[in-house]
C-alpha cells in the first residue's frame, strides 16, 4: 500500500508549538490550498488541510514560518477519533509530515511569550 501526499500551500495563521509531557515538540497547521478552477461566481476556492508536525520539523517549522509563509508538506494521512467533553465522537483526518520544505525566506520569526496548557501539551515560549 501506498500512503504519501505532496501539498503546497500558505499557512493560515502563525504557527503555535507545544510539547507533550515527554517533551516531544508538537504542531499543528493547516495550508490553504487553491483549487484550479473558478467557482460559478468566477472565484478561485480552496481547501484547508489539517498538517501534524512533530519533532525538529515542527520546531524548524515554528521558528522560521508565520502566517501566510509558503510551505511543502510530504508526509502521510492518517485518521483518528476521540470522544469530546459532551460525549460525541470527532473523527479528524490529517496529514502527518514527513518533511517540509520552506519555499519563501528562512528568517526567524518573532512572537510573544504564550504561557496557557491544554490536556497533556504545554505551550512554550519560542
Amino acid at each position: 500500500m501506498i500512503n504519501q501526499v505532496t501539498l503546497v500551500g500558505r499557512l493560515t495563521k502563525d504557527p503555535e508549538l507545544r510539547y507533550t509531557v515527554e517533551g516531544k515538540a508538537v504542531l499543528n497547521i493547516t495550508l490553504a490550498l487553491n483549487r484550479h478552477y473558478r467557482n460559478s461566481q468566477g472565484e478561485i476556492d480552496a481547501d484547508f488541510v489539517l498538517c501534524t508536525l512533530w519533532s525538529k520539523i515542527a520546531e524548524n517549522t515554528a521558528k522560521y514560518c508565520s502566517k501566510g509563509s509558503i510551505v511543502g508538506v510530504i508526509g502521510k494521512i492518517q485518521t483518528r477519533n476521540y470522544e469530546n467533553p459532551d460525549g460525541r465522537k470527532i473523527y479528524v483526518t490529517e496529514v502527518v509530515a514527513d518533511s517540509v520544505k520552506f519555499m519563501g525566506e528562512r528568517t526567524p520569526v518573532e512572537r510573544p511569550a504564550v504561557s496557557s496548557q491544554s490536556n497533556d501539551l504545554k505551550e512554550v515560549n519560542i
